[in-house]
């Protein structure tokens, strides 16, 4: 039974993740596809240079919410349900939330909508673990936002801000007694977004990078 319910809840996040937010915005407001310009992803940052900042917001907020939602379903299905072994007490329900949240970033990656392509994952992730642990979020938000205010790269922000959801979790997780789980989720997170923006690496490293504000060019074919 327990099996089944963490099949369910990884089948939901990878479901609901793969919603084509970007794609639905852009083409209903803006009637482009957001695959033939610029990045050629379906996130915020593309959407920002392809239709404008109203769309790039509605989208943002449309991606947080496959990773809340993901973790919400989770935390219905599943309920307390916990094993205990020994004095220790493994509770599958934040398993559950970490698998679901990771679910949903691979759906949005890697979308069953989209032949498997997609976006970074970068704001869904963010959605997962402000459902995980609010403070960890909120704090990797604030550094993507000052990283990409300051560097004009919103690559560079993100990467910033993933990294620096761990960095905080990591003491709250040893001092505070939080759920390894969510420690976990973060570093796997931090590292599939860091491998998603490989693109956006070398770019960086070549002084090409694509800086916020600049519109987007059509995808070269």
């Amino acid at each position: 039974m327990i099996i089944a319910k963490f099949v369910a809840v990884a089948l939901f996040g990878y479901l609901i993740g793969s919603i084509p937010f970007g794609l639905l915005v852009v083409k209903k407001l803006a009637n482009k596809d957001i695959r033939a310009a610029g990045s050629g992803k379906i996130g915020a940052t593309n959407v920002l240079r392809t239709a404008g900042a109203k769309p790039a917001l509605l989208v943002l907020l449309l991606d947080l919410s496959k990773g809340i939602l993901a973790v919400l379903f989770a935390r219905m299905l599943l309920g307390a349900d916990y094993v205990q072994v020994g004095n220790y007490a493994w509770f599958l329900t934040s398993s559950a939330q970490a698998v679901a949240a990771m679910a949903a970033i691979a759906g949005h990656t890697w979308s069953i909508f989209l032949k498997f392509k997609g976006g970074r994952g970068v704001a869904t992730f963010l959605g997962g673990l402000f459902m995980l642990c609010p403070p960890a979020a909120l704090f990797g938000g604030e550094v993507l936002i000052i990283g990409a205010s300051l560097t004009k790269y919103v690559s560079l922000g993100s990467i910033a801000g993933v990294v620096g959801t761990y960095t905080i979790l990591l003491p709250l997780t040893i001092l505070n007694g939080f759920p390894i789980e969510y420690l976990i989720y973060a570093l796997v997170g931090a590292i599939f977004v860091i491998v998603m923006h490989r693109d956006n690496i070398s770019r960086l490293l070549k002084g090409k990078e694509r800086k916020l504000g600049e519109k987007a060019e059509p995808v070269k074919q």
